[in-house]
Protein backbone atom coordinates (compact mmCIF):
# COMPACT_ATOMS: atom_id res chain seq x y z
CA UNK A 1 0.00 0.00 0.00
CA UNK A 2 2.85 2.62 0.55
CA UNK A 3 4.65 1.60 -2.45
CA UNK A 4 1.23 2.38 -4.45
CA UNK A 5 0.55 5.50 -2.84
CA UNK A 6 4.13 6.52 -2.91
CA UNK A 7 4.29 7.91 -6.84
CA UNK A 8 1.15 9.99 -6.20
CA UNK A 9 1.52 11.55 -3.47
CA UNK A 10 5.77 12.26 -4.79
CA UNK A 11 3.61 14.39 -7.70
CA UNK A 12 1.93 16.03 -5.13
CA UNK A 13 4.63 16.88 -2.82
CA UNK A 14 6.74 17.93 -6.07
CA UNK A 15 3.69 20.19 -7.75
CA UNK A 16 3.41 22.08 -4.06
CA UNK A 17 7.18 22.43 -3.83
CA UNK A 18 7.26 24.27 -7.06
CA UNK A 19 4.43 26.18 -6.83
CA UNK A 20 5.70 29.40 -6.20
CA UNK A 21 4.96 32.90 -7.75
CA UNK A 22 7.06 33.36 -9.81
CA UNK A 23 5.75 36.00 -12.03
CA UNK A 24 7.29 39.90 -12.70
CA UNK A 25 5.15 42.32 -11.61
CA UNK A 26 3.70 44.58 -14.43
CA UNK A 27 5.99 47.44 -15.44
CA UNK A 28 4.46 51.20 -14.28
CA UNK A 29 3.07 52.45 -17.90
CA UNK A 30 2.07 48.98 -18.81
CA UNK A 31 -0.67 47.20 -18.84
CA UNK A 32 -1.60 43.29 -19.15
CA UNK A 33 -4.91 41.01 -19.08
CA UNK A 34 -5.03 37.27 -17.66
CA UNK A 35 -2.83 35.81 -20.50
CA UNK A 36 0.42 37.36 -19.69
CA UNK A 37 0.58 37.77 -23.26
CA UNK A 38 -0.49 41.10 -24.27
CA UNK A 39 1.83 43.63 -22.46
CA UNK A 40 1.35 46.59 -23.81
CA UNK A 41 2.14 50.57 -22.79
CA UNK A 42 -0.95 52.87 -21.64
CA UNK A 43 -0.68 56.37 -21.49
CA UNK A 44 -2.51 55.81 -18.18
CA UNK A 45 -5.00 53.97 -16.17
CA UNK A 46 -7.74 55.73 -14.46
CA UNK A 47 -9.94 54.31 -11.57
CA UNK A 48 -13.22 55.64 -11.31
CA UNK A 49 -14.31 57.39 -8.49
CA UNK A 50 -16.56 55.11 -5.71
CA UNK A 51 -18.92 58.02 -5.27
CA UNK A 52 -21.10 57.96 -8.29
CA UNK A 53 -22.40 61.60 -8.57
CA UNK A 54 -17.84 62.17 -8.98
CA UNK A 55 -17.15 59.17 -11.31
CA UNK A 56 -19.82 60.30 -13.39
CA UNK A 57 -18.39 63.62 -13.76
CA UNK A 58 -15.23 63.00 -13.55
CA UNK A 59 -15.65 60.01 -16.66
CA UNK A 60 -17.29 62.35 -19.11
CA UNK A 61 -14.26 64.80 -18.19
CA UNK A 62 -12.21 62.47 -19.21
CA UNK A 63 -13.59 61.19 -22.60
CA UNK A 64 -13.63 65.22 -23.67
CA UNK A 65 -9.92 65.30 -22.57
CA UNK A 66 -9.21 61.45 -24.27
CA UNK A 67 -10.52 63.05 -27.83
CA UNK A 68 -8.73 66.39 -27.52
CA UNK A 69 -5.53 64.27 -26.82
CA UNK A 70 -6.31 62.24 -29.84
CA UNK A 71 -6.21 59.30 -27.24
CA UNK A 72 -8.24 56.17 -27.07
CA UNK A 73 -9.88 54.56 -24.34
CA UNK A 74 -10.17 51.33 -23.27
CA UNK A 75 -12.44 49.62 -20.34
CA UNK A 76 -11.57 46.86 -17.64
CA UNK A 77 -12.52 45.51 -14.45
CA UNK A 78 -10.88 42.25 -13.33
CA UNK A 79 -9.04 41.39 -16.67
CA UNK A 80 -9.75 38.14 -16.85
CA UNK A 81 -10.43 38.02 -21.06
CA UNK A 82 -6.97 37.34 -22.72
CA UNK A 83 -6.76 38.95 -26.36
CA UNK A 84 -6.31 42.42 -25.39
CA UNK A 85 -10.25 42.97 -25.00
CA UNK A 86 -9.61 45.50 -22.23
CA UNK A 87 -6.09 47.65 -23.85
CA UNK A 88 -6.39 50.03 -26.32
CA UNK A 89 -2.29 50.45 -26.70
CA UNK A 90 -0.90 53.76 -25.60
CA UNK A 91 -4.48 54.85 -24.43
CA UNK A 92 -6.44 55.39 -21.45
CA UNK A 93 -7.44 52.57 -19.31
CA UNK A 94 -10.72 53.23 -16.99
CA UNK A 95 -10.64 51.08 -14.37
CA UNK A 96 -14.10 50.41 -13.38
CA UNK A 97 -13.06 48.09 -10.07
CA UNK A 98 -13.92 50.72 -7.68
CA UNK A 99 -17.32 51.45 -8.69
CA UNK A 100 -19.17 48.51 -6.85
CA UNK A 101 -21.68 49.09 -5.12
CA UNK A 102 -25.06 47.18 -4.83
CA UNK A 103 -28.66 47.76 -3.28
CA UNK A 104 -31.51 45.11 -3.31
CA UNK A 105 -34.60 45.59 -4.18
CA UNK A 106 -36.09 42.56 -2.52
CA UNK A 107 -39.63 42.11 -3.09
CA UNK A 108 -38.71 42.29 -6.86
CA UNK A 109 -35.71 40.16 -6.81
CA UNK A 110 -33.75 42.92 -8.96
CA UNK A 111 -30.05 43.68 -7.78
CA UNK A 112 -28.59 47.06 -8.74
CA UNK A 113 -25.11 46.74 -8.78
CA UNK A 114 -22.23 49.27 -10.46
CA UNK A 115 -19.89 47.56 -12.71
CA UNK A 116 -16.79 47.28 -11.15
CA UNK A 117 -17.88 44.95 -8.69
CA UNK A 118 -17.06 41.44 -8.05
CA UNK A 119 -19.40 38.12 -8.14
CA UNK A 120 -17.39 37.46 -5.13
CA UNK A 121 -18.85 39.98 -3.30
CA UNK A 122 -22.23 39.36 -4.49
CA UNK A 123 -22.46 36.23 -4.13
CA UNK A 124 -22.30 36.48 -0.04
CA UNK A 125 -24.21 39.55 -0.30
CA UNK A 126 -26.75 37.41 -2.18
CA UNK A 127 -26.77 34.45 0.01
CA UNK A 128 -27.35 36.20 3.48
CA UNK A 129 -30.66 37.19 1.69
CA UNK A 130 -31.27 33.69 0.68
CA UNK A 131 -30.72 34.36 -3.07
CA UNK A 132 -28.53 34.09 -5.89
CA UNK A 133 -27.45 35.50 -9.08
CA UNK A 134 -29.48 34.14 -12.30
CA UNK A 135 -26.32 32.92 -14.35
CA UNK A 136 -22.68 33.46 -13.92
CA UNK A 137 -19.76 31.67 -14.70
CA UNK A 138 -18.34 28.70 -12.79
CA UNK A 139 -16.01 31.30 -10.34
CA UNK A 140 -16.54 34.29 -8.69
CA UNK A 141 -13.33 36.70 -10.02
CA UNK A 142 -15.04 38.73 -12.40
CA UNK A 143 -16.64 42.06 -12.50
CA UNK A 144 -20.07 42.22 -13.39
CA UNK A 145 -19.36 44.94 -16.50
CA UNK A 146 -16.75 42.40 -17.84
CA UNK A 147 -19.08 39.25 -17.71
CA UNK A 148 -22.33 41.45 -19.23
CA UNK A 149 -19.63 42.71 -22.02
CA UNK A 150 -18.42 39.20 -23.02
CA UNK A 151 -22.06 37.78 -22.20
CA UNK A 152 -20.82 35.19 -20.54
CA UNK A 153 -22.48 31.44 -19.24
CA UNK A 154 -22.10 28.91 -17.03
CA UNK A 155 -23.36 25.87 -15.39
CA UNK A 156 -27.01 26.75 -15.17
CA UNK A 157 -29.00 24.52 -17.24
CA UNK A 158 -31.84 25.68 -19.47
CA UNK A 159 -30.59 29.29 -19.64
CA UNK A 160 -29.55 31.75 -22.35
CA UNK A 161 -26.20 33.37 -21.19
CA UNK A 162 -25.93 36.05 -18.67
CA UNK A 163 -27.82 38.87 -20.99
CA UNK A 164 -31.15 37.18 -20.28
CA UNK A 165 -30.67 38.06 -16.26
CA UNK A 166 -29.83 41.83 -17.40
CA UNK A 167 -33.05 44.14 -16.89
CA UNK A 168 -31.81 46.95 -17.80
CA UNK A 169 -28.40 49.08 -17.66
CA UNK A 170 -26.87 52.58 -17.99
CA UNK A 171 -24.36 53.43 -20.65
CA UNK A 172 -22.08 56.46 -20.46
CA UNK A 173 -21.50 57.27 -24.42
CA UNK A 174 -18.27 58.83 -26.01
CA UNK A 175 -20.02 62.06 -25.95
CA UNK A 176 -20.55 61.94 -22.20
CA UNK A 177 -24.52 61.38 -22.56
CA UNK A 178 -25.74 58.82 -20.53
CA UNK A 179 -28.75 56.33 -21.58
CA UNK A 180 -30.75 53.68 -19.77
CA UNK A 181 -30.64 50.59 -22.15
CA UNK A 182 -33.35 47.32 -21.99
CA UNK A 183 -35.68 45.64 -23.64
CA UNK A 184 -38.08 48.93 -24.17
CA UNK A 185 -35.81 51.76 -24.06
CA UNK A 186 -32.91 52.11 -26.64
CA UNK A 187 -33.41 48.34 -27.11
CA UNK A 188 -30.47 48.14 -30.28
CA UNK A 189 -28.09 49.93 -28.25
CA UNK A 190 -28.58 47.45 -25.09
CA UNK A 191 -28.37 44.37 -27.78
CA UNK A 192 -25.08 45.58 -29.04
CA UNK A 193 -23.21 46.47 -25.54
CA UNK A 194 -24.20 43.02 -24.05
CA UNK A 195 -21.51 41.13 -25.95
CA UNK A 196 -20.77 44.34 -27.28
CA UNK A 197 -16.72 43.99 -25.30
CA UNK A 198 -16.32 47.44 -24.06
CA UNK A 199 -16.77 49.16 -27.58
CA UNK A 200 -19.76 50.92 -27.29
CA UNK A 201 -19.67 52.98 -24.23
CA UNK A 202 -18.64 52.96 -20.48
CA UNK A 203 -21.69 50.45 -18.40
CA UNK A 204 -22.29 52.15 -15.45
CA UNK A 205 -24.16 50.04 -13.63
CA UNK A 206 -26.70 47.18 -14.01
CA UNK A 207 -29.99 46.13 -12.52
CA UNK A 208 -30.21 42.29 -12.71
CA UNK A 209 -32.45 40.01 -11.95
CA UNK A 210 -31.97 37.05 -9.31
CA UNK A 211 -33.47 34.05 -7.94
CA UNK A 212 -33.88 31.86 -4.34
CA UNK A 213 -30.45 30.21 -3.31
CA UNK A 214 -31.81 26.44 -3.69
CA UNK A 215 -30.43 23.16 -2.61
CA UNK A 216 -29.12 20.53 -5.35
CA UNK A 217 -28.26 17.36 -5.03
CA UNK A 218 -25.24 16.07 -7.28
CA UNK A 219 -26.05 13.03 -9.64
CA UNK A 220 -22.05 11.86 -11.22
CA UNK A 221 -22.34 9.67 -14.36
CA UNK A 222 -19.52 8.61 -15.86
CA UNK A 223 -19.88 7.33 -19.46
CA UNK A 224 -18.42 6.87 -22.54
CA UNK A 225 -18.29 9.91 -25.33
CA UNK A 226 -20.06 7.40 -27.69
CA UNK A 227 -22.95 7.69 -24.35
CA UNK A 228 -22.66 11.27 -23.67
CA UNK A 229 -25.23 12.50 -25.79
CA UNK A 230 -28.03 10.06 -25.11
CA UNK A 231 -27.33 10.27 -21.41
CA UNK A 232 -27.32 13.72 -21.67
CA UNK A 233 -30.86 13.49 -23.26
CA UNK A 234 -32.14 11.42 -20.39
CA UNK A 235 -31.24 12.57 -17.42
CA UNK A 236 -30.81 16.15 -18.33
CA UNK A 237 -32.87 17.16 -21.19
CA UNK A 238 -35.96 14.88 -19.95
CA UNK A 239 -34.80 14.96 -16.12
CA UNK A 240 -36.97 16.49 -13.48
CA UNK A 241 -35.65 19.78 -11.77
CA UNK A 242 -32.54 19.86 -13.39
CA UNK A 243 -30.77 23.28 -12.48
CA UNK A 244 -27.23 22.50 -13.31
CA UNK A 245 -25.06 20.57 -15.62
CA UNK A 246 -21.48 20.25 -15.97
CA UNK A 247 -19.32 17.66 -17.59
CA UNK A 248 -16.05 16.85 -17.05
CA UNK A 249 -13.74 15.12 -19.80
CA UNK A 250 -10.71 12.56 -19.58
CA UNK A 251 -7.46 14.57 -20.85
CA UNK A 252 -5.45 11.75 -20.86
CA UNK A 253 -3.13 11.23 -23.77
CA UNK A 254 -3.84 7.88 -25.46
CA UNK A 255 -7.07 7.97 -24.26
CA UNK A 256 -8.37 11.54 -24.66
CA UNK A 257 -12.01 12.10 -24.55
CA UNK A 258 -13.13 8.33 -24.44
CA UNK A 259 -14.97 9.26 -21.40
CA UNK A 260 -16.58 12.06 -19.36
CA UNK A 261 -18.11 12.59 -15.53
CA UNK A 262 -22.00 13.99 -16.33
CA UNK A 263 -22.55 16.10 -13.60
CA UNK A 264 -26.23 16.78 -13.05
CA UNK A 265 -27.63 18.99 -10.29
CA UNK A 266 -31.35 18.63 -9.57
CA UNK A 267 -33.32 20.61 -6.86
CA UNK A 268 -34.40 19.10 -3.47
CA UNK A 269 -36.86 21.41 -2.20
CA UNK A 270 -36.95 20.40 1.54
CA UNK A 271 -33.63 19.98 2.39
CA UNK A 272 -32.06 22.58 4.38
CA UNK A 273 -29.58 24.72 2.15
CA UNK A 274 -25.82 24.57 3.09
CA UNK A 275 -23.62 27.50 4.91
CA UNK A 276 -21.56 29.18 1.97
CA UNK A 277 -18.05 28.54 3.55
CA UNK A 278 -15.60 27.40 1.67
CA UNK A 279 -14.93 24.00 -0.44
CA UNK A 280 -11.78 23.65 2.01
CA UNK A 281 -8.61 21.19 1.14
CA UNK A 282 -7.65 24.24 -1.75
CA UNK A 283 -4.05 23.42 -1.02
CA UNK A 284 -4.63 20.04 -2.15
CA UNK A 285 -6.98 20.28 -5.09
CA UNK A 286 -4.64 23.16 -6.52
CA UNK A 287 -1.82 20.59 -6.00
CA UNK A 288 -3.19 17.76 -7.85
CA UNK A 289 -4.74 20.03 -10.67
CA UNK A 290 -1.14 21.98 -11.11
CA UNK A 291 0.29 18.21 -11.06
CA UNK A 292 -1.56 17.36 -13.64
CA UNK A 293 0.06 20.21 -15.69
CA UNK A 294 3.60 18.91 -15.40
CA UNK A 295 3.10 15.11 -16.46
CA UNK A 296 0.67 12.90 -18.19
CA UNK A 297 1.08 10.21 -15.42
CA UNK A 298 -0.64 13.11 -13.34
CA UNK A 299 -3.15 13.59 -15.77
CA UNK A 300 -4.23 10.40 -15.39
CA UNK A 301 -4.18 10.19 -11.58
CA UNK A 302 -6.38 13.14 -11.28
CA UNK A 303 -8.34 11.44 -14.03
CA UNK A 304 -8.99 7.95 -12.25
CA UNK A 305 -9.30 10.23 -9.05
CA UNK A 306 -12.07 12.14 -10.64
CA UNK A 307 -13.99 9.12 -12.54
CA UNK A 308 -13.72 6.92 -9.57
CA UNK A 309 -14.63 9.29 -6.52
CA UNK A 310 -17.62 10.32 -8.59
CA UNK A 311 -20.06 7.57 -7.03
CA UNK A 312 -18.94 8.42 -3.32
CA UNK A 313 -20.46 12.03 -4.06
CA UNK A 314 -23.50 10.55 -5.12
CA UNK A 315 -26.62 12.33 -3.63
CA UNK A 316 -23.80 14.93 -1.81
CA UNK A 317 -25.77 18.17 -1.49
CA UNK A 318 -24.82 21.62 -2.39
CA UNK A 319 -26.81 25.45 -2.07
CA UNK A 320 -26.21 27.26 -5.65
CA UNK A 321 -24.09 29.43 -3.84
CA UNK A 322 -21.73 27.15 -3.20
CA UNK A 323 -21.31 25.91 -6.47
CA UNK A 324 -20.43 29.54 -8.31
CA UNK A 325 -18.68 30.22 -5.73
CA UNK A 326 -14.84 30.02 -6.33
CA UNK A 327 -12.11 32.13 -7.60
CA UNK A 328 -9.61 31.28 -10.44
CA UNK A 329 -6.90 32.12 -8.21
CA UNK A 330 -7.24 28.46 -6.53
CA UNK A 331 -6.01 27.23 -10.15
CA UNK A 332 -3.78 30.16 -11.48
CA UNK A 333 -0.70 29.76 -13.26
CA UNK A 334 2.13 31.40 -11.29
CA UNK A 335 4.72 30.50 -13.81
CA UNK A 336 7.31 32.63 -15.54
CA UNK A 337 7.23 30.51 -18.05
CA UNK A 338 4.22 29.11 -19.35
CA UNK A 339 0.54 30.70 -18.89
CA UNK A 340 -2.59 29.09 -19.25
CA UNK A 341 -4.93 29.44 -22.64
CA UNK A 342 -8.59 29.09 -22.82
CA UNK A 343 -10.62 28.44 -25.98
CA UNK A 344 -14.44 27.76 -25.90
CA UNK A 345 -16.31 26.24 -28.95
CA UNK A 346 -20.17 26.11 -29.59
CA UNK A 347 -21.65 23.55 -31.03
CA UNK A 348 -25.34 22.05 -31.81
CA UNK A 349 -25.75 18.72 -29.21
CA UNK A 350 -26.26 16.44 -32.30
CA UNK A 351 -22.71 17.41 -33.36
CA UNK A 352 -20.92 16.39 -30.09
CA UNK A 353 -19.26 13.20 -30.93
CA UNK A 354 -18.61 15.06 -34.24
CA UNK A 355 -16.71 17.60 -32.85
CA UNK A 356 -14.82 15.19 -30.31
CA UNK A 357 -13.50 13.04 -32.59
CA UNK A 358 -11.77 16.19 -35.07
CA UNK A 359 -10.83 17.87 -31.91
CA UNK A 360 -9.02 14.90 -30.27
CA UNK A 361 -7.17 14.21 -33.61
CA UNK A 362 -6.19 17.91 -33.66
CA UNK A 363 -4.88 18.04 -29.98
CA UNK A 364 -3.09 15.05 -30.30
CA UNK A 365 -1.19 15.74 -33.75
CA UNK A 366 0.15 18.88 -32.30
CA UNK A 367 1.26 17.11 -28.46
CA UNK A 368 -0.69 20.28 -27.15
CA UNK A 369 -0.79 20.17 -23.29
CA UNK A 370 -4.48 20.00 -22.53
CA UNK A 371 -5.18 20.11 -18.86
CA UNK A 372 -9.33 20.45 -18.58
CA UNK A 373 -12.15 20.20 -20.28
CA UNK A 374 -15.61 21.23 -18.88
CA UNK A 375 -18.85 20.69 -21.54
CA UNK A 376 -21.61 22.78 -20.50
CA UNK A 377 -25.07 23.66 -21.93
CA UNK A 378 -26.84 27.09 -22.91
CA UNK A 379 -29.97 28.26 -24.54
CA UNK A 380 -30.68 30.21 -27.80
CA UNK A 381 -29.31 34.06 -26.69
CA UNK A 382 -32.40 36.20 -28.06
CA UNK A 383 -31.03 39.00 -26.46
CA UNK A 384 -27.50 40.16 -28.13
CA UNK A 385 -26.74 41.58 -31.50
CA UNK A 386 -22.87 39.69 -31.49
CA UNK A 387 -24.79 36.20 -30.33
CA UNK A 388 -22.95 33.02 -30.32
CA UNK A 389 -25.65 30.73 -29.14
CA UNK A 390 -28.30 30.99 -31.83
CA UNK A 391 -29.76 27.73 -30.72
CA UNK A 392 -29.45 25.53 -28.01
CA UNK A 393 -25.36 24.48 -27.72
CA UNK A 394 -23.12 22.41 -26.16
CA UNK A 395 -20.28 24.24 -24.87
CA UNK A 396 -16.57 22.94 -24.42
CA UNK A 397 -14.31 25.12 -22.14
CA UNK A 398 -10.68 23.63 -22.74
CA UNK A 399 -7.78 24.84 -20.90
CA UNK A 400 -4.05 24.68 -22.25
CA UNK A 401 -0.56 24.96 -20.45
CA UNK A 402 1.29 27.16 -23.25
CA UNK A 403 5.15 28.07 -23.36
CA UNK A 404 5.49 32.04 -22.96
CA UNK A 405 7.55 31.60 -26.33
CA UNK A 406 7.46 32.43 -29.79
CA UNK A 407 7.01 28.32 -31.00
CA UNK A 408 4.88 28.43 -27.91
CA UNK A 409 2.73 31.22 -29.29
CA UNK A 410 2.85 29.79 -32.82
CA UNK A 411 2.16 26.12 -32.05
CA UNK A 412 -1.32 27.43 -30.29
CA UNK A 413 -2.45 29.83 -32.91
CA UNK A 414 -2.21 26.80 -35.59
CA UNK A 415 -4.56 24.63 -32.82
CA UNK A 416 -6.85 27.11 -32.47
CA UNK A 417 -7.60 27.84 -35.94
CA UNK A 418 -7.72 24.38 -36.36
CA UNK A 419 -10.19 23.79 -33.78
CA UNK A 420 -12.09 26.79 -35.25
CA UNK A 421 -12.41 24.85 -38.61
CA UNK A 422 -13.94 21.64 -36.78
CA UNK A 423 -16.77 23.82 -34.64
CA UNK A 424 -17.73 25.33 -38.07
CA UNK A 425 -17.75 22.16 -39.75
CA UNK A 426 -20.42 21.19 -37.69
CA UNK A 427 -22.15 23.94 -37.57
CA UNK A 428 -20.71 25.66 -34.30
CA UNK A 429 -18.72 28.70 -33.42
CA UNK A 430 -16.26 29.86 -30.65
CA UNK A 431 -15.83 32.25 -28.17
CA UNK A 432 -14.49 35.60 -28.57
CA UNK A 433 -13.44 36.81 -25.14
CA UNK A 434 -9.89 34.42 -25.60
CA UNK A 435 -6.46 35.32 -27.47
CA UNK A 436 -6.86 36.64 -31.42
CA UNK A 437 -5.49 33.81 -33.08
CA UNK A 438 -9.10 33.63 -35.27
CA UNK A 439 -8.03 34.68 -38.80
CA UNK A 440 -10.25 37.85 -40.00
CA UNK A 441 -11.72 35.20 -42.58
CA UNK A 442 -12.59 32.88 -39.81
CA UNK A 443 -13.69 35.40 -37.40
CA UNK A 444 -16.30 36.97 -40.12
CA UNK A 445 -17.47 33.33 -41.13
CA UNK A 446 -18.33 32.32 -37.58
CA UNK A 447 -20.50 35.50 -37.01
CA UNK A 448 -21.61 36.91 -40.17
CA UNK A 449 -23.68 39.60 -38.22
CA UNK A 450 -19.51 41.02 -37.09
CA UNK A 451 -19.88 43.59 -39.76
CA UNK A 452 -22.90 45.02 -39.10
CA UNK A 453 -21.90 44.97 -35.67
CA UNK A 454 -19.10 47.35 -36.18
CA UNK A 455 -21.00 49.51 -38.42
CA UNK A 456 -22.94 50.43 -35.55
CA UNK A 457 -20.04 50.56 -33.12
CA UNK A 458 -19.37 53.74 -35.26
CA UNK A 459 -22.62 55.04 -35.57
CA UNK A 460 -22.31 55.05 -31.30
CA UNK A 461 -19.28 56.54 -31.52
CA UNK A 462 -18.18 58.06 -34.72
CA UNK A 463 -15.02 59.05 -33.75
CA UNK A 464 -13.67 55.48 -32.92
CA UNK A 465 -12.55 56.76 -29.39
CA UNK A 466 -13.54 53.50 -27.42
CA UNK A 467 -11.29 50.96 -28.62
CA UNK A 468 -9.47 47.33 -27.97
CA UNK A 469 -7.32 45.19 -29.51
CA UNK A 470 -10.13 42.86 -30.38
CA UNK A 471 -11.49 45.78 -32.32
CA UNK A 472 -8.07 46.86 -33.80
CA UNK A 473 -7.83 43.53 -35.09
CA UNK A 474 -11.48 42.90 -36.40
CA UNK A 475 -13.17 45.79 -36.41
CA UNK A 476 -10.90 48.15 -38.38
CA UNK A 477 -10.14 46.05 -40.82
CA UNK A 478 -13.75 47.09 -42.57
CA UNK A 479 -13.08 50.83 -42.38
CA UNK A 480 -9.81 50.66 -43.41
CA UNK A 481 -10.92 48.94 -46.58
CA UNK A 482 -13.56 51.23 -46.89
CA UNK A 483 -11.36 54.17 -47.34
Amino acid sequence: MVLFLARPAWHILGAMWRDVDQREPIPSGMFDDASRLNLASVAEVFPVPEDPAEAEAQLGRLLVRAKQEGLLVSIAGARHSMGGHTIAPDGIVVDMRPFDAMQLDAPNSLLSVQSGALWADIIPFLDARGLSVGVLQSDNSFSVGGSISVNCHGWVYGRPPIASSVESLRLMLADGSIRRCARDENVELFSLVLGGYGLFGVILDVVLRVVPNECYRLQPLVVPITEALATFEQKVVAGEDVRMFYGRMNVVPGEMFDEVVLNVLTHVPDAEIPALGPKGLEGLRRAVFRSSVESDYAKRMRWKAESSLQPFLSQSLYSRNQLINEGVEVFANRSADSTYILHEYFVPEQALVAFVDLARAIITRHASNLINVTLRSVNEDTDTFLRYADQRMLAFVMLFNQRKTAQGESEMQSVTMELIDAARSVDGRYYLPYRLHASVEQFYDAYPMAAAFFAKKREYDPTELFQNQFYLRYGRLLLDESK
